[in-house]
Order: structure tokens, then C-alpha cells, then sequence
């Protein structure tokens, strides 16, 4: 099974990323050796799904750590099977 965090800092760091911003969503992805290329999947979908602005600015703006979650885990995001944890990040 691939295990994904998503974490919004409240201080974004500076970071060598391609548009030169810095960074404030992150999204760290945990698998098992041999998961095959599972990984590559969720990585592939949660790319394209930050690199939608519009859904990053509603996570920006989100004031609850649920209302995080029902964006990520939302119709879009079908394949990735979010579960939300007590200590998700807000």
C-alpha cells in the first residue's frame, strides 16, 4: 500500500523549486520496497492535482484540517484513496 501525508506549512520555505516559490504544501509519499510502480501512480496524481492553483489556494484558505481533506480526497482524487488521520496537518 502507498501512504500519503500532506502537510501545509504555515511558513513557506524556500526551496530550489521550478517556479522559484516558495514552498507551503508538501507531500510526502511512503511505500514498501516492492510496491512496483504504485508509487509512481499516486505521484503522477498528486502532481496534477497541485498543480491545479485554484484547488491550492481553496487549501490555502481552508480553516479546518477536514476541509483540507474533503478537497484532497474529493471526486478528483478517486484513485488515491485518501484516509484522514487525527494528527493531519491544518
Amino acid at each position: 500500500d502507498v501512504t500519503g501525508l500532506f502537510f501545509r506549512l504555515s511558513t513557506p520555505v524556500e526551496y530550489e523549486a521550478m517556479d522559484e516559490e516558495p514552498v507551503d504544501l508538501v507531500f510526502l509519499l511512503l511505500t514498501p520496497e516492492q510496491s512496483g510502480a504504485d508509487h509512481l501512480r499516486a505521484l503522477s496524481r498528486i502532481s496534477r492535482l497541485l498543480k491545479d492553483q485554484d484547488l491550492c489556494a481553496r487549501i490555502r484558505n481552508c480553516a479546518r484540517r477536514q476541509d483540507i481533506y474533503t478537497l484532497l480526497a474529493g471526486p478528483q482524487t478517486v484513485d488515491i484513496n485518501i484516509q484522514p488521520k487525527s494528527r493531519a496537518a491544518a
